[in-house]
């Protein structure tokens, strides 16, 4: 071989382009991301209703505990109210405002049975809950024990699963 053409067949290597950088992210890992952020969204959302309502079934059971060892504290017209008023609270967590917010008398308690009361409320010990707030002082004594305990069972039902 001559030198000359020794010279022409030099050949260099091939050079690769550089790996493609970390930044800015293809377009599915935004779509990914971004995915992602709304699930975090909704999963936080969902928990924040859940604590509320597991603290308003605290704070209500509670109170319920709070009226049942006063003496006549279920059954005077002011506890009936208070009970009937923290019933609606939860209603009103749980359920949209324009089903629970106007509803009085036998409506609040059929909501109630539908919601939960499997029909003790307008024919059983929570009937006083329709008119005991209403009234001076309730002409008959109901049976404070089955109420607390009809009570307790909705607010139970109503806060174990959302709706």
């Amino acid at each position: 071989m001559n030198p000359a053409s020794q010279n022409a067949l030099q050949l260099r290597d091939i050079h690769l382009p550089p790996d493609p950088g970390f930044w800015p992210p293809a377009p599915g890992w935004w779509l990914l991301a971004a995915v992602l952020l709304v699930l975090l969204i909704w999963a936080l959302r969902l928990l924040w209703q859940r604590m509320r309502l597991h603290r308003q079934r605290r704070h209500i059971l509670q109170m319920l505990a709070d009226l049942e060892q006063q003496p006549d504290g279920l059954m005077t017209p002011q506890g009936i109210a208070r009970l009937s008023l923290l019933l609606r609270r939860l209603a009103l967590m749980r359920y949209p405002r324009h089903k629970v917010a106007a509803l009085t008398g036998e409506d609040w308690l059929h909501f109630l049975d539908e919601s939960g009361g499997e029909g003790r409320f307008c024919h059983g010990p929570g009937q006083v809950l329709a008119n005991g707030p209403y009234q001076p002082s309730l002409p008959e004594a109901p049976d404070s024990q089955a109420l607390a305990e009809l009570l307790r069972d909705w607010v139970k039902k109503n806060t174990d699963t959302l709706k």
